[in-house]
């Protein structure tokens, strides 16, 4: 029994080595590449389109009647002047972390249409139309990757047309035209939907003021056409909501492991 035992304990012996040589060996397992995660980076000159509607809400004051001054002024009534506008952006933005800064130039025509009944004179419509307006701002905004939330202000102008008709036959007893320029302030958000493509909403709101507009004859019920009439004191402020469209220059994405 012991030679049995000592026998099958030098067999093992042999047999144990020539086992573990043939096991093949461990193969080397390369380690995965980490993942890539794109950031949309804002920074970039771009340009683009936009759309949508406004209001102006205007207020009319004789301070002047052919010639002779009105003092203290008259209330002539207030109307808004509501349209559809069309236009057009160009800028540029540079990012910073989350944070993003830019300017930008807007220029849009508008149909912005209002009147009221003249409160002074019997029979007389006062009519206004914003047929233009600019705007030339500076931003900041917080982004979430493609998603940006921003603010601007800046100037703006607008390009404004006057009337005063007589109701019962609508010809034009006077009218007057001003570019006048004041304040815009505004905010929006963007989402970029595509590499260099992003659209978004934006509300502004323009503080434009009161200023003096002359008024001059058309030449109707015999008065003399271009014949100073008078002056009006306007005060405005406008409301504009917008859809906006741009396509952005620069690199797009980011790599972020």
């Amino acid at each position: 029994m012991k030679k049995i035992l000592l026998g099958t304990i030098a067999l093992i012996a042999l047999v144990a080595p020539a086992s573990a040589a043939d096991l093949a060996a461990r193969p080397y397992t390369k380690a995965p590449p980490p993942i890539v995660a794109p950031v949309y980076d804002w920074s970039g000159f771009y340009i683009g389109i936009n759309g949508g509607g406004g209001s102006a809400h205007k207020c009319w004051d004789l301070v002047n009647m052919a010639g002779v001054l009105v003092a203290p002024p008259v209330f002539m009534g207030c109307h808004d002047a509501t349209g559809g506008t069309v236009g057009g952006q160009i800028g540029y933005r540079w990012q910073t972390a989350n944070w993003v800064f830019g300017v930008e130039a807007q220029g849009n025509w508008a149909d912005f249409r209002g009147s009221n009944a003249n409160l002074v004179f019997a029979n007389v419509q006062d009519e206004s139309k914003i047929d233009a307006f600019g705007l030339f701002t500076g931003q900041v905004g917080y982004s979430w990757n493609n998603v940006l939330l921003y603010v601007k202000g800046g100037a703006a102008v607008v390009r404004d047309k006057y009337r005063a008709f007589d109701i019962p036959t609508g010809l034009a007893i006077d009218t007057a035209s001003e570019t006048r320029w004041g304040g815009a302030v505004g905010a929006g958000l963007e989402f970029g939907f595509a590499p260099n493509w992003s659209v978004g909403l934006e509300y502004d709101h323009l503080f434009m003021g009161h200023r003096d507009v002359n008024f001059y004859f058309t030449g109707v019920f015999g008065l003399p056409p271009g014949a100073f009439a008078g002056t009006g004191r306007i005060g405005q402020d406008v409301d504009i909501g917008l859809v906006r469209l741009n396509y952005r220059w620069g690199g797009p994405l980011v790599a972020k492991y």
